[in-house]
This record gives C-alpha cells, structure tokens and sequence, in this order.
C-alpha cells in the first residue's frame, strides 16, 4: 500500500461503527493507531460513531474500522475544519459540500467515487472501480446527468469555459478533465484525486464517466486528443448526488423499508450502487 502524501490535503470523515462496550473504543482506537495518515479526532460510544481527520482514502480508513471486527459504515465527509461538534453542519464558511456517484455500466465495470469541497479551491475526489482491464482508464465529469441511453447519453465533458481537452494541471483544459485513474491486475482502481478546477457545487446533478483507454491529457496528435483525450468508448457512468456533510445524516432507520443502518449495509445490491446513507 502506498504511503500517504505528508503534503495531501486532510478531510474530515464521520463513521458510524458498531460499538457496544468501552472495550469495543479501545479496539477501534487501536485499529486506527497505525494507519498512516489518520487522526482520530473523537470516538463516541453513545452514538456508535467515529470522527476521523484523514489524508488516505475513506475506503482505506473504513476497511481498518471492520478489521477490529466491527462494521463500520461511513455517514459524513467534510473539510479539515469544518463541522465542530459544539457548531453543527457548518464551519467557518458555512457548510461543506459533498457528493457520490455510483458507476455502472452494461458490461462488468462498476465503482463509487466521493466529492468533497474541502476549500473553495481544493475538491477532494475518491473512489474504486472494480471490472477495469489492467492499466489506465479516463476520467472525466460530463456535462448531462442523463442516463437514458447509458453512457452515451451524458453528453460531453463539462466544459463551461470553451476550453480544449486537457491534463488535471493544465492551465487550459476542461473543468471535468480528472486525467486518468490505474488499474491493478486485478482490475480494481483506487485513487484520490485533487482538482482545484472542480467544485462540487456545479456538478450535482451532472455525471461521471470511466472509459476504456488511457486519456492523452490532449498531448496526443489524434483528432480527437483535443477534445476527448482519444481515450475511448464509455465504459461506466454514474450521476453525482449530493451527499451527507458531517453531521448531517442522522439516519438510524431507513423510512421506506424499515431496514436498520447495519441491514442496508449488509444487504445486496446491484454491484456500485451505493447504500442510500452516503
């Protein structure tokens, strides 16, 4: 596992875990001693949640929380300063804003990724998508949240300023260009990503697509370099919706089925479809 970046930008992230006793806070405390990268900011057994200030991935933090043996499942993110518990949803500059989207597609690939706008000029974008050949795949927020003819119909990329295709550090390139995200041999991609381009707020409601070749970040000489990244057919899309900022999901019981926090997780779904607390 790759050492997390001293220089990566921090997010604040809310789990709620299985906790019934104090010996279950000291486990998950200990669970989360060693993982580089995480601060454990509080840990409340009242409320079976814990708050975490994190530079890895939310995946990474929640799969050492259920390696103490208990579920956990993540409710909140925001950034490093946001959402004190004595001030609410909010921190100095109001709320934060979070979204997800979950990928799918007609053939095998499918994943979640996570937007949180931890400063006006800093998104935080992270996810895993399983179902990729090996190597690099396109990604590229598109400026239609519109489904209805899968992939094809989510328009082009989100380009509100008339530029070319680009490179995520360009200077000239389009808002939606996140460049290109690796699959291992297995298939699966993990990434966080930093843009300081993208805010969340203008893309709710838009989507986010994964593509079958590499993104050429517009260096490319093929036609379609400068507009594309010639990187290939649509492989999985998913719309981004608003998510839950800290402290603001407090959902134990889901109202149109009754089922608890712990059943919706633990309950199948449709591979990449995310659970409906996050």
């Amino acid at each position: 596992m790759a050492t997390p970046d001293p220089a990566a930008t921090s997010c604040r992230l809310e789990f709620s875990v299985q906790m019934t006793c104090e010996s279950c806070v000291e486990a998950v405390r200990e669970a989360l001693r060693g993982l580089a990268g995480v601060r454990v900011l509080d840990v409340r057994l009242d409320s079976q949640t814990v708050l975490v200030e994190a530079s890895v991935a939310a995946e990474q933090v929640r799969e050492r929380l259920e390696a103490s043996g208990r579920r956990a499942v993540l409710r909140g993110m925001g950034g490093p300063a946001a959402g004190e518990r004595a001030g609410g949803p909010g921190g100095p500059g109001g709320p934060v804003a979070a979204a997800v989207a979950a990928l799918r597609g007609p053939g095998a690939v499918w994943g979640l990724l996570r937007f949180v706008q931890v400063s006006p000029q800093r998104c935080l974008v992270e996810g895993t998508v399983d179902g990729l050949q090996p190597g690099p795949h396109g990604l590229h927020v598109h400026e239609f949240g519109d489904l209805s003819d899968a992939c094809d119909s989510c328009g082009d990329h989100f380009n509100p300023d008339g530029e070319r295709h680009g490179g995520p550090q360009d200077e000239h390139r389009h808002v939606g260009d996140l460049g290109n995200i690796w699959a291992d041999a297995t298939g699966r991609a993990t990434f966080r990503l930093e843009d300081s381009r993208l805010k969340v707020w203008d893309i709710i409601g838009r989507s986010v697509v994964v593509d079958a070749g590499e993104d050429d970040l517009g260096r490319g000489s093929h036609p379609l370099s400068a507009v594309t990244g010639n990187s290939g057919p649509r492989l999985a899309c998913g719309v981004v919706a608003r998510a839950a900022g800290l402290f603001e999901n407090p959902k134990r019981l889901c109202t149109c089925d009754g089922l608890t926090l712990w059943d919706e997780r633990d309950r199948e779904r449709p591979p990449g479809q995310p659970a409906p607390h996050l």
